[in-house]
């Protein structure tokens, strides 16, 4: 199965990795009237329950905004009147921007794919973070397994995507330590290999719209 992704990307600026919430912010206001895709919220202003299909990352200092099938039409649509970001008062005028708009496979395969997190991967809800800490080394490991497969699974649902092939991953990551909404949480840095084929820049796990959780495959 293939799903459509667009790209944009603001080369010529440097932010942090923590002000990808301010770009959702930011566009989210600028272009209310035009989808309300870009906060994640229904046409009521309630929150949509659903894989997030407007995306805002900050990777390796360079803004990006990733868009999935109605939310890539959406950016597509929106790329031209794009003129400047404002992150906290601060204008930046936009001189160069990029987009790229592709047909990317989705699948679950015979061989192993290598990804790696490029921003912090938030797995842990109140729920399951009891447990995990409670457990031993081997029980932590195997529950971020389960995790990370749900988090797979849940993205490929979002577009109806389905297989009776098992999906399998092993994970290797670090504990570390962020600020999320003014609240010390427990993310992971890594990477993880997988029979699953992702495309790379979406994000998986909690906040993939703010950011977090973003992969990118590693080539061998």
């Amino acid at each position: 199965m293939k799903i459509q992704t667009a790209q944009i990307q603001f080369p010529e600026l440097a932010l942090k990795t923590r002000d990808a919430h301010k770009l959702r912010g930011y566009f989210s206001e600028l272009f209310k009237e035009q989808s309300p895709l870009l906060s994640n919220h229904m046409e009521d202003g309630t929150l949509r329950y659903k894989y997030p299909l407007v995306q805002y990352k900050i990777i390796d200092k360079t803004p990006i905004l990733l868009g999935l099938e109605e939310g890539a039409r959406l950016l597509i649509e929106l790329f031209l009147k794009i003129r400047e970001l404002n992150i906290n008062g601060t204008v930046y005028p936009i001189h160069q921007k990029n987009i790229e708009n592709k047909q990317q496979e989705i699948k679950v395969d015979e061989d192993l794919f290598s990804y790696r997190f490029k921003t912090l991967w938030m797995s842990l809800n109140q729920d399951n973070y009891k447990k995990y800490v409670e457990a031993g080394k081997t029980q932590k490991n195997d529950q971020l397994k389960r995790i990370l497969i749900a988090n797979i699974l849940s993205f490929y649902k979002a577009f109806d995507y389905y297989t009776d092939k098992k999906i399998m991953a092993n994970l290797e990551v670090a504990e570390t330590i962020t600020q999320f909404k003014n609240q010390t949480m427990l993310a992971f840095k890594g990477k993880f290999t997988t029979n699953a084929w992702l495309p790379d820049f979406i994000g998986l796990g909690k906040s993939v719209a703010r950011g977090f959780g973003t992969i990118q495959h590693i080539q061998h």
